[in-house]
């Protein structure tokens, strides 16, 4: 921990439009000559956790989403339902989190094997980076939060899809006796994690519709309004993958100066 961090990159949740919006935006300004996979730390939740991981391979791959061997994803959506409800009431956070938790080890998706062998053919790479990167679950049994990295002793692809575990959407994850979910339930973006960064830039693929945290020190990019059009309304509509990629990709030409800026 005790390293001095100069330049953080925050990659936020979005379910797979996110993912791939995120994905198309940093390849895109990979190709204007900023390449934020030179960040000190990289902060990945979620849809953040997938570009976080992939940022050591080829991003381009992910213009179009790779197939699955496996059972395709399947959300449930009572569940599902359940879990907006249970998160909209007004109890205190850890109570709404072991509920949402109970919710989500009853809920009927795919196979816990076939998730992580999905979130591992996303990232395409198998060892963590040799940059900082951290990526945050939480317990379900607890509604406790914990962030893996390198050093945690869980592997690349389990850390990734216990971040991506968002109930009745995707199994969650056994990392060590324990079950684990989707990490943008510790913070949303899990912006307080780049603590202490002299330069920290922040992509948010649906801050438009759950929020931005508050940091105006960050440099943030959100979609603007045509890749709003392209993502749509549903972060979990993968049928919108490849549009988002390509606004990310056609955003990035209209931002790369701004990070520039502060970045190199």
């Amino acid at each position: 921990m005790g390293r001095a961090v100069n330049r953080a990159l925050v990659l936020g949740p979005g379910g797979p439009v996110g993912t791939a919006w995120t994905a198309g935006l940093v390849a895109g300004l990979r190709r204007g000559g900023v390449d934020l996979g030179r960040a000190d730390l990289v902060v990945g939740t979620s849809a953040g956790a997938i570009v976080g991981a992939a940022l050591s391979g080829d991003l381009e791959r992910l213009a179009r989403l790779p197939a699955f061997d496996g059972r395709p994803p399947r959300v449930d959506p009572q569940r599902f339902d359940e879990v907006l409800a249970v998160l909209g009431d007004g109890r205190d956070p850890q109570t709404r989190l072991r509920e949402v938790g109970r919710i989500a080890l009853t809920a009927d998706t795919i196979d816990e094997a076939d998730h992580i062998a999905l979130m591992a053919n996303l990232i395409g790479v198998r060892s963590w980076p040799a940059r900082r990167l951290l990526i945050p679950a939480v317990d379900v049994e607890t509604g406790l939060p914990v962030v893996w990295d390198r050093e945690a002793g869980v592997s690349l692809a389990v850390a990734v899809a216990a971040s991506t575990a968002f109930p009745a959407t995707a199994p969650p994850v056994s990392v060590k006796g324990r079950r684990y979910m989707d990490g943008a339930l510790r913070a949303g973006t899990n912006l307080d994690l780049a603590a202490g960064a002299e330069v920290v830039v922040v992509l948010e693929p649906f801050a438009h519709l759950f929020g931005i945290d508050d940091d105006p020190a960050a440099v943030r990019i959100l979609p603007d309004s045509e890749a709003v059009e392209a993502l749509g309304p549903d972060p979990g509509d993968s049928t919108r993958w490849e549009p988002a990629y390509s606004s990310g990709t056609r955003q990035a030409v209209q931002c790369v100066e701004r990070v520039r800026r502060v970045w190199i």
